[in-house]
């Protein structure tokens, strides 16, 4: 079951960081004031000089280095790095925690500094070992900045990571201010009050900050009942990449289908020359509730393409390099998070788009598919630099071919006429972000019964850093009609934007070609055409996400999903509120009633194999 909870506008409590400044302010003025001949603080002077009195080597030395990891220039330093590797690392990028733990040490910053314009207090009067800079004693920026940095690494570390590590790691982390404090405090460069509201100044800043960027899951998942013994077991096969999917991560989705009711579990490995382990034959003879993919686009793509059509629902776990997919349903990277979230959550029918061409044969892909340099930049990949650095081994790629030629091409947009271009690239997106957040395509939603198309068109030096100029400004929302997505031809006409239920390419000579990450051979045609609402996934619950009229599972078990739309993003209107939208899945949904097949069947389709739409290839007849 899911118990929902009320949304917080992102953002809104850093608005009350100004008045921690002026709380924090206010008992600084208690503290040098009305308070500072009472008790305790009339004994803090004491505690500095008991300390300066017995110092030793080896515990001044040990907290030279803890005052030395908490200073400016070292706080600076490491926070940097952590957001980089938040960014850039394989399973990355987290944007929302890079700038949860970027904001929370500059936060605390700028209320120490405000503080300290407001509060005047002398240092301890002892020998200070670490030079006193001209600020106010109270509050200890030093602790502070310790307590926003380790205490953020903490909370991040709390969310991600599982079991025993995450009690040593949280531990650890949270030692790192505790040492700090009393490193101050013994070295003689300030008053235990003033650690105190150092430490006070750091975890309110990190509060704040955490409620603004990080909030708490819209839904908490809990243990569904055991299902009536009337139901039959439910069953589900599980297809796996061997590499991408590790033993504790297949023990770890063995367990949760089982926990959810799916106590017949068949599991298959991919292999190189079937890349969905084999789906088709396991459909046939398991007649699974459910098909759960352990691995990465391409495992999805081959699974989608042999599911669509059939009415079994698909639950991702994202393992791959991307996981381009699951990161544009929302899905969370953790695999485990990801699958919990999902059979706690509903399924969406979403779109898939159907490819063929020269040399390809007749195939479904769920992200997208692209010829010349998106595809060059796939092939030449170093597989040694996957292993290591994730989905940033593409960017390595991508500046081996920043140089190649232009390509002349042909597009036709459903029935419209063939348009004559010259791009360096074309990709065509079920849909529209790209690893790092980067929105490619930000019309793209792999429900509006429709496919996007961009060209890039880059000349010289101006052209590529107005094309990545134009992207890389539409990352913090990518929403939609703003500071021009609505613009056909922007970024100096380095980018051109169509949108088409079926799209038409063909190039005057060969271009290397790729789906969703899949190599293809090289080519002058293809052709690609969406096919609505033909996939179902299992989707975390959303409270936003409208419900269907009607849908098709009302009495479903305990801990089954429930048929809805896709969830809206938190900064897109709801689908209901978008008229344009309406229309679109209106037309969806007749089509899709209008095939609706037999449950493990897949609609008969008429024409000659690589004819007109809707063509029938040979593995769906297989099935």
């Amino acid at each position: 079951m899911t118990i929902p909870h009320e949304a917080v506008r992102p953002g809104r409590p850093l608005l009350l960081l100004p008045v921690q400044a002026a709380a924090v302010a206010a008992l600084g003025l208690l503290v040098t004031g009305p308070l500072a001949h009472l008790w305790p603080l009339s004994a803090e002077d004491g505690v500095n000089r008991a300390l300066a009195a017995r110092r030793t080597p080896l515990v001044t030395a040990l907290t030279d280095g803890a005052s030395l990891l908490a200073s400016t220039g070292s706080v600076i330093t490491i926070t940097a790095l952590c957001v980089a590797a938040l960014l850039l690392l394989p399973h990355a990028p987290r944007w929302r925690d890079a700038g949860f733990l970027a904001l929370g040490v500059a936060g605390q910053s700028a209320v120490f500094l405000l503080v300290t314009l407001v509060v005047e207090r002398e240092r301890p009067d002892v020998r200070h070992l670490d030079p006193a800079p001209p600020t106010s004693s109270f509050p200890s920026g030093h602790v502070g900045a310790s307590v926003a940095l380790f205490g953020g690494l903490a909370v991040l570390a709390s969310r991600r990571l599982h079991g025993g590590w995450r009690r040593v790691v949280v531990t650890l982390l949270l030692a790192i201010p505790l040492l700090v404090a009393f490193a101050r405090v013994y070295r003689g460069m300030h008053h235990p009050s003033d650690v105190v509201g150092g430490m006070l100044n750091g975890a309110c800043t990190l509060a704040l900050v955490k409620a603004a960027l990080l909030p708490q899951p819209r839904t908490e998942s809990a243990k569904p009942d055991p299902a009536p013994s009337s139901h039959r077991a439910r069953r589900a096969v599980v297809v796996r990449h061997p590499h991408g999917c590790d033993d504790t991560t297949a023990a770890q989705v063995r367990d949760l289908l089982r926990d959810h009711g799916y106590t017949e579990q068949r599991w298959a490995e991919t292999t190189a020359d079937d890349a969905s382990g084999g789906l088709t034959s396991c459909l046939a003879e398991s007649d699974p509730d459910a098909v759960v993919v352990c691995g990465g686009d391409g495992t999805v793509r081959a699974c989608a393409d042999v599911l669509a059509g059939t009415g079994v629902p698909l639950a991702i776990v994202p393992c791959g390099t991307g996981n381009l997919f699951a990161r544009n349903l929302r899905m969370p990277t953790d695999p485990a998070a990801a699958l919990r979230e999902a059979l706690n959550g509903q399924v969406a029918a979403l779109d898939v788009a159907r490819i063929q061409g020269d040399g390809i044969a007749p195939t479904r892909f769920a992200v997208m598919a692209g010829a010349g340099f998106d595809a060059a930049m796939v092939q030449d990949a170093s597989p040694r630099l996957k292993e290591r650095l994730g989905w940033a081994a593409y960017a390595v790629s991508a500046l081996k071919h920043l140089g190649d030629t232009r390509m002349r091409l042909s597009i036709r947009l459903d029935e419209g006429p063939p348009l004559e271009r010259w791009a360096r690239m074309v990709v065509i997106g079920n849909v529209g972000t790209l690893q790092g957040g980067l929105p490619l395509l930000p019309e793209a939603r792999p429900d509006s019964g429709r496919l996007e198309v961009v060209l890039l068109d880059p000349r010289g030096v101006t052209g590529w850093l107005a094309a990545a100029g134009f992207i890389a400004s539409r990352i913090p929302s990518a929403r939609r009609h703003a500071d021009g997505a609505g613009e056909r031809r922007p970024a100096r006409g380095a980018l051109e934007y169509f949108s088409a239920a079926r799209i038409d390419v063909e190039f005057t000579r060969p271009q290397p070609r790729e789906v969703d990450g899949d190599v293809l051979t090289p080519g002058l045609r293809m052709t690609a055409e969406v096919e609505p609402g033909a996939l179902r996934v299992y989707l975390p619950a959303r409270p936003s996400a409208p419900a269907l009229p009607n849908p098709p599972e009302t009495a479903t078990p305990t801990g089954t999903p429930t048929e809805a739309a896709l969830p809206v993003r938190e900064d897109e209107p709801a689908m209901h509120e978008d008229p344009a939208r309406e229309e679109a899945l209106a037309r969806t949904d007749a089509r899709s009633h209008a095939v609706t097949p037999p449950r493990n069947s897949v609609p008969a389709r008429t024409g000659a194999e690589g004819g007109a739409r809707g063509n029938r290839d040979a593995r769906t007849a297989a099935q």
